[in-house]
């Protein structure tokens, strides 16, 4: 299998409000810059369509080394609640987790490719996390 970085990151302006994510697929010298966004959405969306868009770009099934600011979305896969959450239906004791559409999406790529997640500190200096914020912001910039 292919070693790929994938570096994403959400942006909202307003909670919710005005989105955007970014991503950013590193393989060896080769980088791809992705992003996207919607006109009314929560930061948490964004977080998770960053990751879930980078994976669907891959061609084939590949090892990733996820790095992403958003330490729901880290912590869910390190300390195993995304698989609690699914085998109860995509809920969190007797409420409904938010974000099921997305949750259900990324674990099926995680089924596909191999996935490590690593949380980093968001605007800390770290180069490819405030490319990935840059991109995210100016999708949701775009809105105006």
């Amino acid at each position: 299998m292919k070693k790929v970085q994938l570096y994403t990151d959400g942006a909202c302006r307003g909670n919710p409000g005005r989105g955007g994510w970014g991503a950013i697929l590193v393989y060896g010298v080769y980088e791809k810059e992705l992003s996207g966004g919607e006109r009314e959405t929560t930061n948490n969306r964004m977080e998770l369509t960053a990751a879930i868009e980078g994976l669907s770009a891959l061609k084939e099934p590949c090892e990733v080394t996820l790095y992403s600011d958003s330490k729901y979305l880290v912590d869910a896969y390190v300390n195993g609640w995304v698989e609690s959450w699914r085998a109860a239906g995509w809920r969190r004791g007797r409420d409904q987790l938010k974000n099921p559409d997305l949750w259900e999406r990324l674990y099926s790529l995680t089924e596909i490719h191999k996935v490590d997640f690593v949380w980093v500190k968001g605007h800390n200096g770290h180069d490819y996390n405030e490319r990935c914020d840059r991109l995210a912001t100016a999708y949701a910039d775009s809105f105006d």
